[in-house]
């Protein structure tokens, strides 16, 4: 029988041999490639921990319980706008029926001042949410910034002088290092596990859109989310995030998003006062064997460019098409989610050294650090009237915007948004479909599309770009 592996977002014995041997060499580079086993010699030997690191670092991790409300009708026909047309939105069977949806997660304390860091799946759209710190006093909190894509939240909450843990370098981590994993799996409370780092600048699509993740093999549990991963030194070296699992439990493969990621978050959110990453200027795929053989390379690695575009960062760097990037401030690339990583979370010079093979040849290139154009202007517009994309938001994409909501294409006209119980949710319209035309007339702006959609018709034929593929959706009146 098959069975479906499953990522999971965690929302709701290490050997002792080794932790002596963490503890006693201060930060766990073992000597030679085999360590004695000895008998311990005396009751200091025994009783050696990690509960200093423990003390040092648990009051800075919070527990967050976030609520919202939805409302939902008894029967899901009643949306329908042609019973709504009849009989209205106050039909008796169906009125609006609230609930509350709780969730569950952790939080780290990142500054004296009460800013806390977070999953942004764990308090999106949440109407109320409370912080409890780990002496157990209870602070309301307020989502100061949130970032969906890369999922991580920026709370805060009106205390003075709180615990706090400092960031680590995390690009200074090396696979076998020890680490903690701290949050409130399941609700049972603050919980510690301990483990090592599995896997370094690991992509796991589909938890993010921004997929380079620290693996780890700590114990990580729903409610675990937004919590900490610390190093030995007492630092935080990642924001658990998902994990791995078949049946929803920790399976040992644990992923949190690294500390140099929410680095990069905070200083651009202080100069900017939101998240603004590099724009890279380029596309491309990453080196397979078979493109290295054809470029003549040693082996594969690296991002081999496809297309530059004008006036773009790569551009003004010298890039060509063709050009293999391997490596971003001497770390190695090994697909776009690390050059993306690397890029963004350059320290903030202005510039960024790549280092490329051209021909064989190899280069460094400065490739300048500026956000993407938002050319032409978004013009976000909520379509309206008798259509079958009435309740559609849409906007004009540029580089920025494919940016900030990760879509694949920076021309044409995008769907950001699609509202309940209309049309366009009846057509399936997706956020990230682009309308490429509407009854064989071109779309190349959101003021084209509404011009065409005022314009009355029997019947209707749209296209969209849905990723890599066009459907065409015929409508009839």
């Amino acid at each position: 029988m098959a069975v479906m592996n499953r990522w999971y977002r965690p929302t709701v014995v290490f050997c002792m041999a080794l932790a002596l041997a963490y503890a006693t060499l201060g930060h766990g580079q073992l000597v030679g490639r085999a360590v004695a086993q000895t008998v311990p010699t005396s009751r200091q030997q025994v009783q050696l921990s990690f509960s200093p690191i423990v003390k040092q670092t648990a009051p800075a991790v919070v527990n967050i319980y976030a609520k919202r409300v939805v409302k939902s009708r008894l029967n899901p026909m009643l949306n329908d706008p042609i019973f709504q047309k009849f009989f209205g939105n106050n039909f008796m069977f169906g009125l609006p029926r609230e609930r509350v949806e709780n969730s569950l997660g952790s939080g780290v304390i990142i500054r004296p001042d009460g800013q806390i860091v977070t999953n942004y799946h764990v308090v999106e759209s949440s109407d109320e949410i409370t912080v409890v710190l780990a002496d157990r006093r209870e602070f309301p909190a307020k989502v100061t910034y949130g970032d969906k894509r890369i999922d991580l939240a920026f709370l805060k909450i009106e205390a003075g002088n709180v615990p706090y843990v400092e960031l680590a370098d995390s690009d200074a981590a090396e696979v076998g290092d020890a680490v903690l994993a701290i949050g409130n799996p399941f609700g049972v409370g603050q919980t510690v596990t301990m483990g090592i780092i599995s896997a370094l600048a690991r992509t796991a699509g589909g938890i993010s859109d921004l997929n380079f993740f620290i693996q780890t093999d700590a114990a990580i549990n729903p409610g675990n989310s937004g919590g900490a991963l610390v190093d030995l030194n007492g630092r935080l070296l990642g924001i658990n995030t998902a994990i791995f699992s078949r049946d929803g439990g920790s399976n040992g493969i644990g992923f949190a998003i690294p500390a140099n990621m929410l680095r990069a978050s905070v200083a651009s959110l202080e100069k900017n006062g939101r998240v603004v990453r590099p724009w890279l200027g380029l596309s491309g795929q990453p080196v397979t064997a078979e493109i290295a053989n054809s470029l003549g390379l040693s082996r594969p690695t690296g991002v081999v460019v496809a297309r530059v575009v004008r006036d773009g960062p790569a551009a003004t760097a010298g890039l060509k098409s063709g050009d293999v990037i391997y490596a971003v401030e001497n770390k190695e690339v090994t697909d776009l989610e690390s050059l993306r990583f690397y890029v963004s979370t350059a320290k903030p010079t202005g510039a960024v050294r790549l280092s490329v093979i051209r021909q064989q040849r190899q280069l460094t290139l400065s490739m300048p650090l500026q956000a993407a154009p938002e050319n032409p202007p978004r013009q976000e517009t909520k379509l309206a009237g008798r259509t079958p994309l009435t309740g559609a938001t849409v906007v004009n994409l540029s580089p920025a915007v494919a940016e900030e909501y990760g879509f694949a294409s920076d021309q044409g006209v995008a769907v950001i948004k699609t509202d309940q119980g209309t049309p366009a949710e009846q057509l399936d319209l997706r956020t990230g479909d682009v309308v490429l035309a509407i009854n064989g007339v071109e779309v190349d702006s959101v003021a084209s599309l509404r011009d065409l959609v005022k314009e009355p018709n029997r019947g209707w034929q749209i296209t969209i770009r849905r990723g890599g593929d066009v459907l065409n959706v015929v409508v009839r009146g």
